[in-house]
């Protein structure tokens, strides 16, 4: 069973990226993304990465984002 936790402040989203957590984006009540990694974000772009051809640009104000944590 998986814990979701939503990421909203520059914090969360530091930790997740130094934990390496895996990401799952939603936008517009859809899955855009998931099982990725943050390797980079600002104010407003959030970059992950799931594999190494595979980078994903998500506007951080249009997304929600949901770090994923395995029991």
């Amino acid at each position: 069973m998986a814990l979701y936790r939503r990421l909203v402040t520059d914090e969360d989203f530091t930790e997740a990226m130094e934990r390496q957590f895996r990401l799952r984006v939603y936008k517009d009540d859809h899955i855009v993304d998931s099982g990725g990694v943050i390797i980079r974000f600002d104010d407003s772009t959030v970059v992950s990465q799931s594999s190494v051809s595979d980078v994903a640009y998500h506007d951080r104000t249009a997304c929600e984002f949901f770090e994923i944590r395995r029991r």
